[in-house]
């Protein structure tokens, strides 16, 4: 019984539908890209104006995208990525997107320890005591080497600006 479940397919996301949505996107932004270049002046006058190489490329972008659409439209469907596979994706990259967002109102430094911290709690398998050290000294390490011995500012929040940088 159990072998006949497992060789079942796994569901997920259908890779005609993935290609299908990214040939489209990739029109819209050649047509986007085409637009902008004919209004600058994509044509030959005396050399090229300013759209004339961007047009081009946009072009080759709008044929090549078109390929791929007709292919997927005419190749039998697969799945792209599985449903497991997508929800550890996702287990990073939602931490990531939100470490971006952070970075805006806490700073680099603290939401990279917040960060590393929740990677270490969540995904790692570390001891309190590393997951401390790892989250207190890499941004003070990295603000020594920034901030202080290269003198290139990096985003800074709150807690800078309470300690006077």
């Amino acid at each position: 019984m159990a072998e006949a479940s497992s060789s079942l397919p796994e569901r997920g996301l259908s890779r005609r539908l993935v290609e299908i949505l990214v040939a489209l996107l990739l029109i819209g932004i050649a047509a986007l890209a085409l637009w902008d270049s004919y209004g600058r002046g994509a044509g030959w006058d005396n050399g090229p104006e300013n759209g004339f190489f961007p047009a081009r490329v946009a072009a080759i972008l709008a044929i090549a995208a078109g390929a791929v659409l007709v292919g997927a439209l005419r190749r039998e469907d697969s799945v792209f990525v599985t449903y497991g596979q997508l929800r550890l994706v996702a287990q990073v990259f939602v931490p990531l997107f939100l470490y971006v967002l952070a970075i805006a109102f806490l700073g680099i430094y603290l939401a990279s320890a917040l960060f590393m911290g929740l990677f270490m709690v969540m995904l790692g398998a570390f001891r309190w005591w590393q997951v401390a050290l790892a989250v207190v000294l890499t941004p003070l390490v990295t603000f020594w080497v920034f901030e202080l011995q290269f003198r290139v500012p990096l985003p800074k929040g709150p807690v800078e600006a309470m300690l006077g940088f």
